[in-house]
């Protein structure tokens, strides 16, 4: 059912997916869900559930998590690599969206708590860094700057997508996709986690000491969305400059100053791609 509603999603764009390889990238979404269910089936037992109640609540075994959906994740992330189109991984974020809806319809509320966290970390380890970020972090000394302020900004990032995605809609009112409106719901969810993918490649960046994650990985992945759907690169770069004044408002003095050169590399990279790409006209499409 997912594959069906993605499938007329992206229907506006001719041949977006071959059908052979929508079902290999089907297929694989199958593989990480039954894994999925197989790690909560393994928890389970530690929560117990009354008259549709939680009576005794368990933080999910994340790590435990990663650790068991690793291999399977990075073949299904290998999917969009191997079809050398930027639209197979959108086909494959939106299916795994539709996919967490459909199974969340099905569930009572105490279910639907119990099991969102495991949803949404399939769907943000498809396309977020914050693996890699952890595993960075571990690098820097315990008192260190550069690890507290990323202990400080992690739990910060919803947070922070939220405030940059209503300041979006304040500076572009108008602003539409072929979706429909920047507020409709389901434009609203792709934006909160575009939005945490940045700044998880921001923070990737800043414990790397590189802005190479940035310019090898999502600098190409935006670059083809813009080309295929058109979206402005004027908006982009409203996107980069808003999220990069949200972030370093949180910090102080001396934590802007360790940040600055990747938020605004950040948008020194977009801009410099921009104007590689000839995109110089004024242009009003949404990001979306």
């Amino acid at each position: 059912m997912a594959w069906i509603q993605t499938k007329n999603l992206y229907g506006y764009i001719p041949n977006v997916l071959d059908l052979s390889e929508a079902r290999r990238i089907t297929q694989f979404a199958f593989r990480v869900y039954k894994k999925l269910m197989e790690v909560y089936q393994q928890q389970s037992p530690k929560i117990e559930i009354e008259n549709n109640t939680l009576s005794q609540w368990v933080i999910p075994a994340v790590e435990e998590l990663a650790y068991a959906l690793e291999p399977i994740l990075i073949i299904f992330q290998e999917q969009h690599v191997a079809s050398k189109d930027w639209r197979s991984l959108g086909f494959m974020t939106s299916q795994l969206n539709f996919t967490n809806q459909l199974i969340l319809k099905k569930l009572t509320s105490a279910e639907q708590v119990l099991l969102t966290p495991y949803l949404k970390f399939v769907e943000e380890q498809v396309a977020m860094p914050w693996q890699r970020v952890c595993f960075n972090a571990v690098n820097y000394e315990l008192n260190s700057p550069q690890l507290k302020l990323v202990e400080q900004m992690m739990p910060a990032a919803p947070e922070i997508a939220q405030s940059v995605y209503r300041q979006l809609i304040e500076l572009l009112p108008n602003s539409r996709s072929r979706r429909g409106k920047l507020t409709e719901r389901g434009i609203t969810h792709s934006c909160s986690r575009d939005l945490n993918m940045f700044q998880a490649y921001i923070l990737l960046c800043f414990l790397e000491q590189s802005l190479t994650p940035i310019e090898q990985e999502l600098i190409p992945l935006c670059a083809m969305v813009v080309e295929g759907v058109e979206i402005k690169w004027e908006l982009t770069e409203k996107w980069c400059e808003v999220l990069a004044s949200e972030m370093e408002s949180r910090l102080d003095s001396e934590q802007k100053e360790l940040i600055k050169p990747y938020t605004q590399g950040m948008k020194q990279v977009f801009f410099k791609e921009r104007r590689s790409l000839g995109f110089t006209e004024e242009m009003t499409a949404d990001i979306v």
